[in-house]
């Protein structure tokens, strides 16, 4: 089962459509992909190397976790940078100040989340 939406589906269509009503809704549909924002949180909190994440996230695979991880840097959120003096070389990921603004904001959203979720 895929989940690419077919270029002539209803569903693209009514992406579309929101997207031009309201810019919100093209940042949640960036930011709400699966696994997006937790790569992110770890990554602020020191799990900033490849394969320190997957120790934390087991069970999400190599294509995914790099796929994210390409994600959080073409949108500035993190900066990939090469550890010096280390063979085979090795990778460094850091949250952005962008990064670190959004987290605030996705962290705020789960207290109010946390605040609300047994309430009717």
């Amino acid at each position: 089962m895929s989940s690419e939406i077919k270029e002539l589906s209803t569903n693209v269509e009514n992406l579309r459509i929101l997207a031009e009503a309201c810019n919100v809704n093209a940042i949640l549909g960036c930011i709400g992909l699966r696994w997006k924002m937790q790569v992110l949180y770890c990554i602020a909190n020191d799990v900033y190397q490849f394969s320190k994440l997957k120790k934390v996230f087991p069970t999400l695979s190599d294509q995914v976790l790099g796929k994210r991880i390409f994600e959080l840097q073409e949108t500035e959120l993190i900066v990939k940078t090469e550890i010096p003096n280390t063979v085979p070389q090795q990778i460094k990921y850091t949250v952005t100040d962008k990064g670190r603004e959004l987290l605030g904001i996705v962290l705020d959203l789960h207290q109010w989340g946390e605040r609300w979720k047994n309430q009717k």
